[in-house]
């Protein structure tokens, strides 16, 4: 009995993957074959082997592998081969029959030619802020009704874009004058003092330049002194609130360390921020340190749990910078 296996390249989007299924099933409906299993190369299940070993359980005695690939490549010249040979040793009383892959054939041609002469649907190139347009349609979509205000619905939004994850619109937390804080300070050309280079790096400069603000990352500066018994991300707090004025935000998305650090500054008066964005990431004290931030009577932005990181505290600081410009938040 034969039976015949579809090889494909695997990719790692689900509905790609169903493609090769929907063909398998039109070949043995069109060609009336009793076995006809598909396989991947790479990224998805089954791999070669295993569609194998599932046509050798259904009682297949011989195997047509035909490469479901546009042409011979690496792929087909070396692995496929090497694969076969294996299969064969393994599995000696199997015929393994290896077909040419898609290639140059005139019904791929008749193919390219009735997909172009009827029902032509147009691909729409979007442009970069179409794309985030629809986005954020799409967020706003599935996020559905929520519990936030509609001015901390922004940032929410701007969070899950930058993550997709839309775990955020449950744990984040704002300060009822978190908003309009950091509206005002941005407005007032105030700077953004962060703890780390991906935070630095992830803020919107152009936004932010038009008010006259600029990011402040001493991370670099910073050297690590044991007598000092603190951490490197403490020591660059510390010397940007001490050579730095007109700090208005401060933005902490990587160290738990950093945003206790910054907490007792403001305690014992050595900083006063207009805004406390405070969203470190990881397992050891980045959930405490955020739950201590949230019973702050200053402003503050905070995500709960275990998740923040520093594209979170960039998002957050672009959405104000976002805000700030448009016209109701005047």
């Amino acid at each position: 009995m034969d039976a015949i296996l579809l090889l494909g390249h695997g990719s790692r989007l689900t509905e790609a993957n169903k493609t090769l299924k929907h063909i398998a099933y039109m070949v043995k409906e069109m060609g009336n074959v009793p076995f006809v299993e598909v396989a991947f190369l790479q990224f998805q299940k089954p791999d070669f082997f295993e569609g194998v070993s599932v046509c050798i359980s259904k009682g297949a005695k011989k195997i047509i592998i035909h490469p479901y690939l546009l042409c011979k490549g690496r792929h087909f010249e070396e692995d496929i081969t090497e694969m076969i040979n294996e299969a064969q040793r393994k599995y000696s009383d199997i015929e393994f029959v290896l077909t040419e892959p898609l290639g140059v054939h005139e019904n791929i041609a008749k193919v390219v030619l009735e997909r172009s002469q009827k029902d032509i649907k147009e691909v729409k190139i979007l442009k970069p802020h179409e794309i985030e347009e629809r986005s954020f349609e799409i967020i706003t979509e599935e996020l559905g009704e929520t519990s936030f205000s509609d001015m901390e619905l922004p940032i929410v939004k701007r969070v899950i874009h930058a993550t997709g994850d839309f775990d955020f619109a449950k744990n984040m937390r704002f300060h009822r004058e978190a908003i309009e804080a950091g509206i005002r300070a941005i407005k007032n050309g105030m700077n953004i003092l962060v703890d780390v280079q991906m935070v630095e790096v992830g803020i919107n400069k152009r936004l932010l330049q038009k008010w006259g603000g600029k990011v402040i990352c001493r991370i670099q500066d910073a050297r690590y002194r044991d007598k000092e018994n603190k951490t490197r991300v403490e020591i660059a707090i510390d010397m940007a609130v001490k050579d730095s004025s007109n700090i208005g935000i401060i933005a902490i998305g990587n160290s738990p360390t950093a945003l206790y650090r910054v907490m007792k500054l403001i305690r014992n008066g050595a900083c006063m921020p207009e805004l406390v964005i405070g969203v470190p990431v990881g397992f050891v004290r980045a959930v405490e340190s955020k739950e201590v931030l949230l019973h702050m009577k200053y402003p503050f932005i905070t995500s709960l749990g275990r998740k923040g990181g520093s594209p979170i505290a960039a998002a957050i600081v672009n959405a104000l910078l976002k805000m700030a410009g448009e016209e109701k938040y005047k």
